[in-house]
């Protein structure tokens, strides 16, 4: 892969881009403390935006890596901060493929947010990056969180029986992919 790190992005309602250490209220407020956006996840909700400062403080330290790639999801025009994250959360250099997770305040849920955001990486890491492979995966009773996959052009590929956690505990793992060669023959 030909790493570049984390680099600003734009659509036509968001702003794709690293998170700043003022960003912490913001984060904290819509979403880091949300207990319906933590459900279906691995880390729990935040109990002080302390917990948030931190997390994104490491987050900024971990920016000098060229490998890793974490974006806050803004809406342009607004102040309210960062409404969401989407990030690579998972990579094997072997096979050029990258694992992509996301959430964002439920306060914006049914919006086609993330689905944008999720839209404007895909060409990023494909172009930029050279990845072979974008994968997904989400709890089967997280069905939105499906949606937001195959709107992207990822593939079902299969659900893995109790194969992931999260805050729920032990859970199946439905998967999604998304391969540069699919990618490259869709935009021609």
């Amino acid at each position: 892969m030909n790493h570049t790190g984390t680099v600003a992005l734009e659509t036509s309602r968001l702003l794709l881009r690293r998170f700043t250490e003022t960003d912490a209220e913001a984060a904290y407020a819509n979403w880091t403390s949300d207990l319906q956006v933590t459900e279906f996840l691995r880390w729990p909700v935040h109990d002080s935006v302390e917990v948030t400062r931190t997390i994104l403080g490491e987050w900024i330290r971990c920016y000098r890596q060229h490998d890793f790639y974490q974006w806050a999801i803004v809406l342009k025009g607004a102040d309210q901060g960062p409404i969401g994250t989407i990030s690579v959360v998972d990579q094997d250099e072997r096979l050029n493929s990258v694992h992509i997770g996301y959430c964002i305040g439920s306060s914006w849920w049914h919006q086609g947010i993330t689905s944008e955001a999720f839209g404007r990486i895909i060409p990023f890491l494909f172009d930029e990056v050279s990845v072979n492979r974008i994968e997904s995966q989400h709890d089967p009773d997280n069905r939105n969180s499906g949606k937001v996959m195959a709107r992207c052009g990822l593939t079902y590929e299969g659900t893995l029986r109790q194969a992931d956690f999260s805050n729920r505990g032990i859970v199946d793992a439905a998967v999604y992919s998304l391969l540069a060669r699919e990618y490259r023959a869709g935009r021609g």
